[in-house]
């Protein structure tokens, strides 16, 4: 249960890491060959969308069908439960909102690196005429 959250968790690190790689100021040749490597790794790593969003929905799922704990009834064993569930919950929907939407970040930043160099390329060709 615990192994789909720490997989995802590891994704946004990547994700996080690859996002600092395409956006650091690296020499043209060098951004080249990172963008061109973002490219290729994209359309596999689109799958974590579809995941992300599973997860979501099974975190929806168990919000929508918890036991609540709102009553004077509650012992205080059975608040802490609750309130731990709730933090736990709200962790993992923002870890698979943060999964989708760096995602996305990454492809945009990518396409729009791969713009700047294809420009730079224009220019350069230009200038060399």
């Amino acid at each position: 249960m615990a192994l789909q959250w720490m997989l995802l968790g590891v994704v946004v690190v990547a994700e996080v890491v690859i996002l600092l790689l395409l956006t650091a100021p690296l020499p043209r040749p060098l951004a080249q060959k990172v963008v061109d490597f973002v490219r290729q790794i994209l359309q596999p790593g689109l799958a974590v969308v579809p995941f992300a969003i599973f997860q979501l929905l099974e975190v929806y799922w168990k919000y929508e069908h918890r036991i609540t704990c709102t009553q004077d009834v509650c012992t205080t064993l059975e608040r802490d439960r609750f309130q731990r569930s709730v933090f736990k919950s709200e962790r993992n929907a923002l870890l698979a909102i943060a999964a989708a939407f760096l995602y996305w970040l990454i492809f945009r930043v990518t396409k729009i690196q791969q713009d700047v160099l294809q420009a730079g390329e224009k220019v350069r060709r230009v200038k060399d005429e």
